[in-house]
């Protein structure tokens, strides 16, 4: 399994000079995460931003990774306002792989609780699952990327009935 962190709210962090959340150019909150599971994931920094920053050529750079890599299985740490754009982007590239998309409403710095339940959840079922496919897994739920939604008015992810 490969995670790959894209950046996004769960990694954020509050700059003190621009009083402003930022990513940072960090793994800092998976590796956190993923000592105190003691456990050991293959983990790559890719794009590091916001997703509503994200364009088609950090999609062709996730693409890129997960066409060149050995694994069949993904956890991909990704902003949740295009989470998912790019899960629709990799779902019509890829049918061979597992591909599970995480985020956070919080960032880890502010609610690390929110982030290590949503990450050991996605590594959990990207283990498990036996069939492949583009996942979302958030707010307690991990469906096919296209069976669950963002509901920004009540600020989580919703089943898409």
């Amino acid at each position: 399994m490969l995670i790959l962190n894209s950046g996004g709210t769960f990694n954020k962090k509050y700059n003190p000079l621009s009083g402003e959340l930022e990513v940072p150019y960090s793994n800092e909150a998976i590796e956190k995460i993923l000592k105190s599971m003691d456990a050991k994931y293959d983990l790559a920094g890719v794009i590091y931003k916001d997703s509503l920053e994200m364009t088609i050529d950090d999609r062709k750079i996730l693409t890129n990774i997960i066409m060149e890599s050995k694994d069949d299985t993904f956890v991909i740490v990704h902003g949740t306002d295009t989470m998912h754009l790019s899960a629709e982007f990799l779902a019509e590239i890829f049918d061979d792989r597992k591909i599970v998309f995480v985020g956070a409403m919080k960032p880890f710095e502010i609610d690390s609780i929110e982030t290590s339940l949503n990450l050991g959840m996605a590594i959990g079922f990207a283990k498990g699952v036996k069939e492949y496919g583009v996942y979302i897994c958030m707010s307690g739920h991990i469906e096919p990327w296209d069976k669950i939604h963002k509901n920004t008015k009540f600020g989580k992810f919703e089943v898409v009935l």
